[in-house]
């Protein structure tokens, strides 16, 4: 492999296509490897029960990374997913215990959501780097997630709230149904709609976008309301998973999500995103944990292990996956030539 990334006129093109769809589908690969070798490796891991499980534990990874796909496309980054899941968390919980009607709480926390994100989105069109605003949201809205609630979880007993995290529909989990939902218009959307288009024009090149007459702030106000929104969606679900509300849920998550989104081939520099890729990069990232688990593995080596696969990811969504873009355009324009 080394000599031909050296010389690409040695390649040909089956071994271009093949290298490049090697870097491209890594993920999808990586993925079918560890279910087969985890196969042979706990007698417990190729269970309906375990498979329903980690696909329950990866539905809100799915449902935020969507959002996080569309603004990833912008060249854009949201760090505060996770402290707005604690934020609507205590605010759904705290009042379905007060007796508000649950089918007016849930649009409710949903717009809660919209509305964050869409202000994070407008405070980036004003100049200010996206890291920055949602670092800020994400130390801001977790804090006001425990001045709502005195820094007490709120338990949840509405039924209906309940099912949305631990209902079942033909025997598959309600969480992976959503997140299926959501994860199949955040496709369609993406790369049937206009709206997605201009969203990967803009991550690609904004200035020449703008030229164009792509309402550049406007498309950014809007993945980041998109992600606001989906935030929202996920943290119901935590919260009806684990019954109650509590300004400690999300912790971590906004990581996990970057680094689902970022295993998928999302670039980490806009303009390339897809939502099967952050399907899969959630279930990596859930089955290696849970593989671990079976093997009974320490848990704090887990998190060694999830930190390790982001770094991974990042290398082979920017170093590698250039190298080999850049080596196979190299040696198709010398076949040309």
């Amino acid at each position: 492999m080394t000599d031909i990334m050296a010389d690409p006129a040695r390649a040909s093109r089956a071994q271009r296509q093949a290298l490049v769809a090697l870097v491209r589908y890594g993920m999808f690969i990586a993925l079918g490897l560890w279910l087969v070798a985890m196969s042979f490796a706990s007698e417990y891991f190729l269970t309906w029960t375990n498979f329903l499980n980690v696909l329950r534990q990866a539905a809100p990874l799915i449902i935020i990374g969507t959002g996080m796909t569309f603004v990833m496309a912008t060249a854009g980054i949201d760090l505060s997913v996770g402290s707005l899941v604690a934020l609507v968390s205590v605010l759904a919980a705290s009042w379905v215990a007060a007796g508000v009607p649950v089918l007016i709480v849930l649009p409710l926390v949903l717009l809660v959501g919209v509305a964050v994100g869409a202000l994070n989105g407008y405070v980036v069109t004003l100049g200010v780097p996206a890291f920055v605003v949602t670092l800020a949201g994400l130390t801001s809205y977790r804090g006001l997630a425990f001045v709502y609630s005195d820094g007490y979880a709120v338990p949840i007993s509405d039924p209906v709230f309940l099912w949305l995290g631990r209902g079942e529909v033909f025997g598959i989990n309600a969480p992976f149904l959503i997140a299926a939902l959501v994860a199949l218009a955040g496709w369609f959307v993406l790369n049937r709609t206009r709206f997605g288009l201009h969203t990967l024009a803009t991550g690609g090149r904004e200035e020449a976008a703008r030229v164009m007459g792509l309402g550049i702030d406007r498309i950014k106000i809007c993945v980041y309301a998109l992600t606001g929104g989906l935030a929202a969606l996920g943290g119901i679900v935590i919260s009806a998973r684990l019954s109650n509300g509590s300004p400690n849920a999300g912790v971590m998550l906004e990581l996990e999500v970057i680094a689902a989104t970022v295993l998928g081939g999302t670039s980490l520099f806009g303009g390339r995103a897809t939502i099967a890729g952050t399907i899969v990069g959630a279930l990596l990232i859930n089955f290696v944990r849970n593989g671990l688990n079976l093997l009974g593995v320490n848990p704090y080596w887990v998190q060694v292990v999830t930190g390790i696969i982001l770094v991974v990811a990042v290398l082979m969504n920017t170093v590698l996956n250039r190298k080999v873009e850049s080596w196979a355009r190299a040696a198709k324009e010398e076949d040309a030539a």
